[in-house]
């Protein structure tokens, strides 16, 4: 008599949604568009929808301004600062979380700096990161390769990088980076 063992099942990981977003005037075509929710939060939806995680939106201790060109100035002055803005609120718990998901808009051919003190004030070591961006004409403009470098004992895996006016049809590019990725 031969019996056939009982398929195994993986536990799935568990996956934290981490992500800045900024609404207001953006840089849209070509020229500028009011926005409700900015376009890294529209992709962060996304892949809320499509992937089981749990999701934390970091937010600005001092709110970037609604105006493109000022908020445009207040980075490029935090970059040349090496500034670590303050961010509001409780910081993610990470403990109990396999992969870490971390999204933020494409500033400056750079991620916006309030993301280096997000890295600096959480553990994310035995994590896997998976870090996704929108962008107006930078593509991902290693990203990935920054946060590697701020995170050099983390795993932190090839990004996905959308352009912001593609964000809300990104479905199709959301599945395949979460699927190579073992999410989907």
């Amino acid at each position: 008599m031969s019996t056939t063992p009982a398929p195994t099942t993986a536990a799935r990981p568990r996956v934290l949604l981490v992500y800045f977003s900024r609404p207001g005037e953006n840089y849209w075509e070509g020229g500028r568009r009011d926005l409700e929710v900015g376009n890294t939060k529209v992709l962060a939806r996304i892949i809320a929808e499509l992937v089981e995680c749990d999701e934390h939106e970091i937010q600005a201790a001092a709110p970037y301004p609604e105006a493109y060109d000022p908020t445009v100035e207040r980075n490029r002055q935090e970059q040349a600062d090496d500034a670590r803005p303050a961010i509001a609120g409780d910081l993610p718990d990470v403990s109990g979380y396999d992969i870490v998901l971390l999204g933020c808009p494409v500033w400056n051919s750079s991620a916006p700096m309030i993301m280096h003190t997000l890295l600096e004030s959480i553990d994310l070591a035995g994590k896997t990161v998976l870090p996704f961006v929108t962008y107006a004409i930078s593509g991902m403009s290693g990203i990935d390769t920054e946060f590697r470098e701020a995170l050099p004992d983390v795993e932190v895996r090839d990004g996905l990088a959308v352009r912001g006016e593609d964000a809300a049809d990104a479905a199709a590019a959301v599945e395949q980076w979460l699927g190579a990725n073992g999410l989907g």
